[in-house]
């Protein structure tokens, strides 16, 4: 049987990964993976449920991929991930073009379920949200061949009052130490460059496992990988940002002098609220001390604005907070009352029309804030990783080592010599735009 099966993976990388896993069980049993939906007989959606708008985006995916069982090839529609996980009973129902839903602790059990929907059931398999997933799963990666994302955790114990994450992912699950190394050994062996860490909070790796936190250790034995070029950091609480971690940050060239240090708010009673184990004082010292010892660290964070009870006081601290710290990267969502989470039970909820306006101006002042830092690279000298080329021009696409994929900016140069996509190239920083970065190769611009 060699039916062809497309992914359409949203949300987070953590979803893109698990996305991975089912591409590499259904390669290993001889399904061929497309990228034309239109071609494809079955087509997975692998769905995003942490806010409001992801949701949204979810259904209509769902629902735009629906048509196709119409219009394209498609005869089975799988809806997957943390939407399947906490609405499983109402996909299946509501959405009669959905032929099976699969939680995110059943992700594994793909094949099986394929076979049994074609044979005519519907299928919904959901509730193993602490299930331990075997390392033995193969993988497909869908990234550039250059970078990949390298789960090192799943679930999350904070159990933060606006946040679902628990109920879709269970509690935090720590992988063993020589898996990962293992992984990404592997990875390296395939080309991969860049290896991006992730997991709901990578600062708390090895804590349930070890009964003490390990990434410091897990970083310095994943520097030790000859053909790894650079290793980034993502979702790293501040609570949990040791001296240990800073200073292997500092020493390690491999490691990307950047973090992602999601914050979400700097009032203390807000905090609180949120049941975040941190403090503005904390914060305020995790950042000062990262600066003080990585002179050239980036530092990207997100913030929830409109969080209930947020008074116009507390945005204003907020908001001076943020011209304070200068954060080299950041982004912001619109607090998204979430059913099941405490959060959504307070009675002091902010308007949506304020919620929007307040999103506005912390993005008009990270835009200065983004603006003006890009100004201070010109002249500056950086290695980029090439990624993209316009077509029919000498004009190249690429990151610097403070850019992750996606959610950064980029840097755009010009070159006449041919190069590939992830090459290391040194580029000379000649102009910028608000978010982004325009210079030139360094050798040509020399000669």
């Amino acid at each position: 049987m060699n039916l062809k099966v497309s992914i359409e993976s949203l949300g987070c990388a953590k979803n893109l990964v698990d996305s991975e896993v089912m591409m590499g069980l259904l390669d290993q049993y001889n399904f061929q993976l497309t990228n034309d939906k239109y071609e494809a007989d079955i087509i997975i959606v692998n769905t995003c449920g942490f806010i409001e708008a992801a949701k949204q985006e979810s259904i209509d995916t769902i629902v735009e991929l629906g048509t196709l069982k119409k219009e394209g090839n498609c005869k089975l529609l799988v809806v997957s991930g943390c939407l399947a996980e906490r609405y499983a009973k109402e996909l299946i129902k509501e959405l009669p073009e959905v032929d099976a839903v699969i939680g995110t602790g059943n992700y594994p059990e793909i094949i099986k379920v394929i076979y049994d929907t074609l044979k005519g059931e519907r299928i919904v398999k959901s509730g193993n949200i602490n299930i331990e997933i075997s390392e033995d799963l193969p993988r497909v990666l869908s990234t550039p061949s250059y970078t990949a994302y390298l789960k090192i955790a799943e679930g999350c114990d904070n159990c933060c009052t606006y946040c679902i994450i628990p109920k879709l992912r269970g509690s935090y699950r720590s992988r063993k130490m020589e898996y990962i190394l293992k992984e990404a050994k592997d990875m390296v062996k395939k080309g991969v460059k860049e290896i991006i860490l992730i997991a709901q909070d990578t600062s708390r790796y090895g804590v349930d496992l070890y009964g003490e936190f390990k990434l410091a250790e897990l970083l310095r034995k994943l520097c030790k990988i000859e053909e790894l070029k650079w290793i980034r950091l993502l979702y790293c609480y501040p609570d949990n940002v040791s001296d240990e971690l800073i200073n292997v940050m500092k020493e390690e060239d491999k490691i990307c002098k950047y973090l992602d240090l999601p914050i979400q708010h700097c009032n203390n009673l807000i905090l609180k609220r949120m049941n975040r184990k941190t403090t503005k004082e904390h914060i305020l010292y995790v950042i000062n001390k990262l600066r003080q010892k990585i002179s050239d660290i980036h530092l990207r964070t997100s913030l929830i604005v409109g969080f209930p009870g947020e008074t116009n006081e507390q945005f204003e601290e907020l908001k001076e907070f943020i011209k304070h710290v200068k954060f080299d990267r950041l982004g912001v969502f619109s607090y998204s009352k979430e059913k099941d989470t405490p959060a959504a039970k307070f009675e002091d909820q902010v308007p949506e029309e304020i919620k929007e306006e307040r999103y506005d101006q912390i993005m008009n002042i990270q835009k200065e804030i983004s603006f003006q830092k890009n100004m201070e690279k010109i002249g500056n000298i950086y290695d980029i990783l090439v990624e993209e080329k316009v077509e029919d021009e000498g004009l190249y696409i690429g990151r610097t080592a403070y850019d992750a994929p996606e959610v950064d900016g980029v840097v755009y140069f010009n070159t006449k010599k041919p190069i590939d996509f992830g090459d290391l190239v040194k580029v000379k920083i000649t102009d910028t735009l608000e978010y982004d970065l325009i210079g030139e190769i360094l050798d040509e611009s020399c000669e």
